[in-house]
């Protein structure tokens, strides 16, 4: 009896050291980069860092408005166009599909989230960007970009490599993470549920619309912020397709910058003191940003479980 207890006892104080060493981790990083951003903090303030647009390393001054702005409209950009499409996908793998579709479609959704984002960069530098360029945005500005207020988002040489291509790798990148949670969320439902909708002479699409979704709706949001967060983290895939331009833009079709890109390209390049500590100052931007977000996903998925229960 003794024994149980002791190692019950050592059982507890591991599965709590495991669980404290990720606080401490999270607290480690935050003391890092406020202790090496420190420098830009005292220089330039850090709302007014996040509020200049200026970026200019001879001269050392330096602000994240454009990174800001760039971070902000891939990952907004790239949610529009994923969620949709991950939804679409998971609707049609759990309610449409034949059985002999259902495993081969699941398995390939699952295998794009395996490919590393590298590869994704360069796909899109050497296939996409040349389609962009040639076709899709000439097309886009001889459509859309004639309407006006529209119009102003497709302004610009077409030359590929600007924010709507980076949003398009972005979303192409996120759709496994939505799909597979929602697919999963999905089949949550009881099926004794969705049979009383077809008994009460429902259609499969009002059964996907006012059952389906509606009791899977947490799932899917959390699949949602799941993919929020690789977009907002995504380095690689976008640096090869955004270039890296400081510039805050009013066209979809011009080169741009976003947080994790400026930190790839320019670390190397940090010759002062300040310029590294601006780096490290983006950086800390990036994780409050990531902290803000996850928080308000808690907040909002709890809401919405209080009120799903009721």
């Amino acid at each position: 009896m003794q024994d149980r207890k002791s190692a019950d006892i050592i059982f507890h104080g591991i599965t709590a050291i495991a669980a404290f060493s990720v606080l401490f981790v999270i607290l480690g990083v935050l003391f890092v980069l406020v202790k090496e951003s420190y420098p830009s903090i005292g220089r330039f303030g850090f709302f007014r860092f996040i509020a200049t647009n200026d970026w200019n390393p001879v001269t050392g001054n330096f602000g994240a408005a454009a990174a800001l702005f760039g971070t902000a409209v891939t990952t907004a950009l790239a949610l529009i166009i994923a969620v949709p499409v991950a939804i679409g996908i998971a609707v049609f793998v759990t309610e449409v599909a034949p059985p002999f579709l259902k495993g081969p479609v699941g398995v390939a959704i699952e295998l794009l989230a395996a490919i590393p984002s590298i590869v994704y960069g360069m796909w899109g530098l050497f296939t996409l960007v040349p389609i962009m360029s040639e076709y899709i945005e000439p097309a886009l500005q001889g459509t859309m970009g004639r309407l006006p207020l529209i119009g102003i988002l497709f302004e610009g040489t077409p030359l590929g490599i600007d924010l709507l291509t980076s949003s398009i790798i972005l979303s192409i990148m996120i759709i496994p993470f939505t799909a597979s949670i929602s697919r999963d969320a999905f089949n949550l439902t009881p099926p004794l549920v969705k049979e009383s909708a077809y008994a009460t002479g429902a259609t499969k699409w009002e059964v996907i619309w006012d059952v389906v979704i509606p009791y899977s709706k947490v799932g899917v949001f959390g699949g949602i912020i799941l993919s929020l967060g690789r977009a907002l983290g995504e380095t690689m895939a976008v640096a090869f397709v955004l270039g890296n331009n400081h510039q805050i833009t009013s066209s979809l079709l011009d080169t741009a910058t976003t947080i994790t890109v400026a930190l790839a390209n320019e670390f190397t390049e940090a010759d002062t003191d300040i310029y590294l500590s601006s780096l490290f100052n983006l950086a800390l931007i990036l994780f409050i940003m990531s902290f803000i977000i996850l928080a308000l996903s808690k907040l909002m998925l709890a809401w919405a479980g209080r009120k799903s229960d009721r």
